[in-house]
């Protein structure tokens, strides 16, 4: 497994996730509410900005690596789908719309992996929409994670919900728009299966 700064602020990514959880459940006596609300959010902002700064470090290091590629897409779904559990959980987030988001990052992974085995990963790079849809999502799981009125004259739990629809409508369009563009190489052959009929046969 290849080591190296990059690749170290993902594994910290990963390994944040079950702290990020633990702030909710500790006792109260020992977290207020309030400090469970900010010390999550923090913590989920942190792992924002290491999903930035990785990308950064590989591209201007020049450490970008197959393994690196694979890894920090996997860290942003596992925190983000532990938030919206915790939000689900916390009665802050519809559980239909945290379902459709998870869902989504689950089949586009799957449709990813199906694509790059096909050889037209290139076919489903992140376009436009998919930020946007990005920025609803981080917008949405901040608010509902602070929850208090913490932005003056913006009601948090308002927005953080409203985000939180826009960023499931986004979620389905941006889905539907990858299932379009990887249609015409459904009926394709594995590239590596392709090169091993023999064997297989």
């Amino acid at each position: 497994m290849p080591i190296n700064l990059p690749i170290v602020l993902t594994w910290i990514r990963i390994a944040a996730i079950p702290a990020f959880v633990g702030v909710f459940y500790l006792p109260h006596d020992w977290m207020s509410p309030s400090q469970q609300n900010w010390t999550g959010a923090i913590i989920f902002m942190a792992a924002a900005l290491t999903d930035w700064l990785d990308g950064y470090l590989a591209r201007k290091l020049g450490q970008t690596t197959p393994f690196g590629a694979f890894l920090d897409p996997v860290a942003d779904k596992l925190m983000v789908a532990a938030a919206l559990v915790i939000l689900v959980q916390l009665k802050r987030a519809d559980p239909i719309l945290a379902f459709i988001i998870v869902g989504r990052e689950i089949a586009i992974s799957a449709l990813r992996e199906w694509m790059a085995r096909v050889g037209q990963s290139k076919s489903l790079a992140v376009n436009t929409l998919g930020k946007f849809k990005t920025t609803a999502q981080m917008t949405a799981i901040v608010s509902l994670l602070l929850w208090e009125p913490a932005i003056p004259g913006i009601p948090t739990p308002l927005l953080g919900q409203a985000a939180l629809f826009v960023a499931a409508v986004l979620t389905i369009w941006s889905m539907l728009y990858y299932l379009r563009r990887a249609a015409p190489h459904m009926n394709k052959r594995p590239i590596k299966e392709s090169t091993q009929i023999g064997e297989s046969d």
